[in-house]
């Protein structure tokens, strides 16, 4: 988990988050409420860039960002390669892919599908942006 020194809710965090990859150009980005499915976080967002230097650049902008204006540190893994960039802000769990990869793994799915209180799996709607 990332470290922090500032209290931030976790909407506040995620509304900044969602802003920031809008000004880089993601595309497809989705958010999906993880309370009640997880307890490693608040928000999941999911996201595309066209290219791997665009997916890495938008995570390296999303961090410092939070560095700045929250004082979160977060954690990121896979900024090197550029394929699937994952930064744990906390309470908001980031996921930046190229499209291929996207589609490949498909996040959402398996996310939007999960509630560990009920025996069946449904589909749930996602907050799309």
């Amino acid at each position: 988990m990332s470290s922090t020194s500032k209290q931030v809710s976790s909407k506040t965090l995620l509304e900044r988050i969602l802003t920031s990859l809008d000004d880089s150009k993601a595309e497809d980005v989705i958010s999906i409420s993880l309370k009640g499915k997880s307890e490693i976080a608040d928000h999941m967002v999911i996201c595309s860039g066209r290219s791997t230097r665009q997916v890495s650049a938008m995570a390296e902008k999303l961090a410092d960002q939070l560095k700045h204006e929250f004082e979160i540190f977060p954690k990121i893994e896979g900024k090197d390669q550029g394929d699937w960039v994952l930064i744990d802000a906390g309470d908001v769990i980031v996921h930046v892919f190229r499209p291929e990869v996207r589609e490949f793994y498909q996040l959402e799915k398996l996310w939007q599908g999960v509630r560990p209180s009920e025996g069946t799996h449904p589909t749930l709607p996602a907050d799309t942006i």
